[in-house]
């Protein structure tokens, strides 16, 4: 049997669209599942985030921030728990095991992972690809976003 993919693209014009938008994707998630965030630094990954945990009611935007130094954020929502995962500062497979991601996939939880497309392991594993990069000139006030979702 094949696994379909499907790709879909949008772009958002502010990081409240970004935010909106990651709500709205909320409503088509459903635990359990792995989702890649790939895109540059500032390519506005957490602030997809945030709009995803608003979206689940495990967290309000602003309380939602960057896992780069604590590498692993949990937020409990009604319909799931999600872990805000930032593999920045990982380098090897072993670093990533001693952080036992295996221990955190729940039937009720979505791991959001950003940097994971580092590892060869969670590139394969993954359910679902959101891949985001800044277009064209950014403007003051204006940070335009190409957001691209890839589901399996």
């Amino acid at each position: 049997m094949t696994s379909q993919t499907i790709t879909t693209q949008t772009t958002t014009h502010s990081a409240e669209e970004t935010i909106a938008f990651g709500r709205k994707l909320a409503a088509e998630l459903s635990p359990p599942l792995i989702v890649l965030l790939r895109g540059d630094l500032g390519a506005g990954k957490t602030t997809l985030v945030k709009g995803i945990a608003e979206g689940f009611e495990a967290a309000l935007a602003e309380d939602v921030n960057s896992p780069t130094f604590t590498l692993v954020h949990e937020y409990r929502g009604p319909r799931a728990t999600l872990y805000h995962i930032d593999l920045y500062r990982i380098d090897t497979q072993r670093d990533l095991e001693t952080l036992g991601l295996d221990d955190l996939l729940a039937p009720n939880c979505i791991l959001l992972i950003e940097w994971g497309d580092k590892f060869p392991c969670l590139r394969r594993d993954r359910n679902v690809e959101i891949t985001l990069e800044r277009v064209g000139e950014e403007q003051v006030g204006e940070t335009e976003r190409r957001i691209q979702l890839c589901t399996r």
